[in-house]
Formats: structure tokens, sequence, C-alpha cells
């Protein structure tokens, strides 16, 4: 009998998320053992409650008893949440967004299902740089895209030659994202000069705009003094997609935005397209209540100094037990190299569960040899791996013996 669903959704779930497998393989293990004794560092979903200033916009927004409050808007979102918005892109960024430049979103996640509905026709491929965030394939193939994977380099960097040889004359956009998930890199500015060089001379050498996408949850989370440069800057057919999942620690409220360069060809058209996507893909529009909320909070964001010391504890704990690591310079993940070179990113990562830590294999994101930890969590999942790392260590090193 054949199956009741798709085929093609049938190959996805096989190759479904390796950051959900490990989520859920975390759930039993704490089950069996009690959570005090498993460091879970699989799951990007922040510990941190929300900074005091969401907490007393989202009462006072509740009890205020405007009418209309949780009404159907446009489909782009309210006009003040949009003009907020492209106020504060305008402060940042310099560029001249108008509140029609914005489109409110269901997250980040419905924010790039919009712009790949919007800007797709089947075979269309979109170049995501690995490691990469894995569910972007999907993001891709849901709308009649190809993923084209483009590795970049030792540092995790944008390789300009690499990626000019990717393109295609069906390309239609490369998706960045810095600080980048699963790397901790910030790209620069000299990277994203690079990448800026070689989409416009393929966009002239094959007579259509490719887009950068810029995903950019983890934008207000940096390290070191670390500045992270804003890609509209330096590549006009820039699409700009965030959420404040991150850096307000809502995750579960689910709201973002896309914000398209008035400067790019066609703007207009482009973001009404998104617009009309919002709707047709089911979201209809963002929710009400948090396009209100986040209208007041574009300048907050969560309290950087408990990442900070997990970060560093990390790496000092990486470092003495011998994992290459390169150090992030954002975001809250690190992704070292398994110690030891011949072995299996997923081999590895099950003996990290039999020392009762919780991390994610490289190649999940497109890089084997490699894991991938997340320290948005509490204090005692950074302690228990700080233990687990040095046990892993030694039961390799003494089977390597």
């Amino acid at each position: 009998m054949s199956s009741p669903i798709s085929r093609r959704l049938q190959e996805d779930m096989k190759g479904s998320s390796w950051i959900r497998k490990m989520f859920t393989e975390g759930l039993r293990l704490k089950k069996e053992l009690g959570p005090e004794n498993v460091a879970d560092l699989s799951l990007g979903n922040p510990v941190i409650e929300p900074p005091a200033a969401v907490q007393e916009r989202l009462v006072s927004l509740v009890t205020d008893g405007d009418e209309g409050t949780h009404r159907y808007m446009p489909n782009s979102g309210f006009h003040s949440t949009r003009e907020a918005i492209a106020n504060y892109l305008e402060r940042q960024t310099g560029v001249p967004y108008e509140y029609e430049s914005v489109v409110m979103t269901v997250g980040a996640g419905g924010a790039l299902n919009v712009v790949m509905k919007g800007l797709l026709d089947p075979g269309d491929e979109v170049i995501c740089l690995t490691p990469y965030f894995v569910e972007y394939r999907f993001y891709i193939t849901n709308h009649g895209g190809e993923v084209v994977l483009v590795p970049c380099d030792k540092e995790f960097r944008p390789d300009p030659a690499v990626l000019a040889e990717a393109i295609t004359d069906r390309t239609r956009a490369l998706i960045v994202n810095s600080p980048n998930n699963p790397t901790g890199v910030v790209y620069s500015a000299e990277d994203l000069d690079a990448v800026a060089k070689v989409l416009t001379e393929a966009s002239e050498k094959h007579g259509r705009v490719i887009y950068l996408v810029s995903d950019e949850p983890y934008r207000a989370i940096s390290y070191d003094g670390v500045e992270v440069p804003w890609p509209v800057n330096h590549y006009r057919d820039t699409i700009h997609v965030t959420s404040f999942s991150k850096d307000l620690a809502m995750p579960g409220e689910r709201i973002g935005y896309i914000a398209v360069n008035p400067a790019t060809p066609d703007s207009e058209l482009v973001r009404s397209a998104f617009g009309f996507t919002n709707r047709t893909l089911g979201f209809v529009n963002a929710p009400a209540l948090q396009q209100r909320l986040i209208e007041g909070l574009l300048d907050v964001s969560v309290d950087m100094a408990g990442y900070t010391d997990k970060r560093a504890r990390l790496l000092a704990a990486l470092e003495e037990a011998g994992y290459p690591t390169v150090k992030p310079e954002g975001a809250f993940y690190i992704f070292p190299q398994v110690p030891d070179p011949h072995m299996d990113d997923v081999e590895f990562v099950g003996i990290c569960l039999k020392e009762r830590m919780l991390v994610v294999p490289g190649s999940g994101f497109g890089c084997p040899g490699h894991f991938r930890m997340s320290y948005a969590v509490h204090d005692r999942d950074v302690e228990l791996a700080v233990e687990a790392l040095k046990r892993v260590a030694d039961r390799i090193a003494a089977r390597n013996a």
C-alpha cells in the first residue's frame, strides 16, 4: 500500500534535524538519570528570562484596554510597528528604510519561508554556506528551490572563489547567517565586501538579481567588542531577516520581520510579494500582541554577562582537553573538532551520550568531523559539560593507545 504522506516529506523526515533528535534524546536521558545529571547542550533555547522591560511592556499592553488590540491588520503588519522598525534600521544602517520596506512575520523561520516563496520559481537555486542551519534546506525545498551547499574556509568564513564557482544561471539567492549558527563566527566587513563583489559580478553576468538573504537573529549577541556589520551596507540587493527569539530570549513567541532595501530594483514589487505570501502561506499576519510588544523594545536586549562567562568556561575546558576550536565571536554556540580526526562525528556524539553530555554532530550542519555545543543553558549544564569533555577525550585517547 502506498504511503499516506508525500514522497518528498518522507525523505525530508528521514534527514530531519539532528538538533531535534538530540533534544528528544535529552528528554529520554533526563527522565532516566535525572536532569541534574545530564549536560544538555543540544538546543539553542535560551534558559534566561526576557529582560524586565519585556515583562513590563507586556503587562501594560494586556491591561491598557485599547480597542482593536487583537484584530486583524494588514498582512504586512501594523503601520506603527513597521514604521518603528524602519526608523530603527535607518538609525543603525543609514539606509532610508520606510515602513513599506518592512513585513512583520511569524519569527525568522516564517520570514525565510515567506522570502523563499516570494522569490523562487521551481528549480531556482539557493546557496547555503556550510556549516549551516539545516532548516534552511527545508525552507528552500518547501517552495520548489534547489539547495546548493558551498563550504566555508577553515576559519568558517566565506571563500569568494568557491562561492563564485557555485553560482549558475539558476542562482536566485545566497543565505548568510552572522553571527553564525553553529560556529559563532561573525563575518567581517571584508568578508561581506568579498561576497558582494562575487554576487554583483554574477548578477551582471547572468542578467538577474541574486539576493543576499541575511538571517540575523543573533545580531545583538557578540563578544570582545566584535562589531557585527550590516550586509545592506555592503551589498545593495540585501533582504534582512530576523527575529526577537534570541536578543529578547522569547523564541516561543514567534515574532520577527523582513526588511527589503528600498534601493534594490523593483523593491516595491518584492515587498508586496512578501506581504501577499505572508497571507497565502497561512500565517495571515504576525501575532498582533507581539507586534505591539516589540515596537517599544527595539533597543533592548538580554544581559550578555551569563553568555560571556559560559563561553569562557567551555573554551577553557576544550583547550585543556585538546579539542581544536575556532573561537566564537557571537551567538551562543561553539563548534569544535572531534578530538580524533579519524572518528566519525556521530560516533563521537554517541560517546558523549555515554558520558551524559548531549551535543549535536557536525554532520547535521553539513560539516562532518565537528560537533555543536549550545551554551544558552543553565550553569549546571556547563559545569557537567566541563567535566564530561575531559572524560570523553580520555576515553578516546585510551581507545587509541
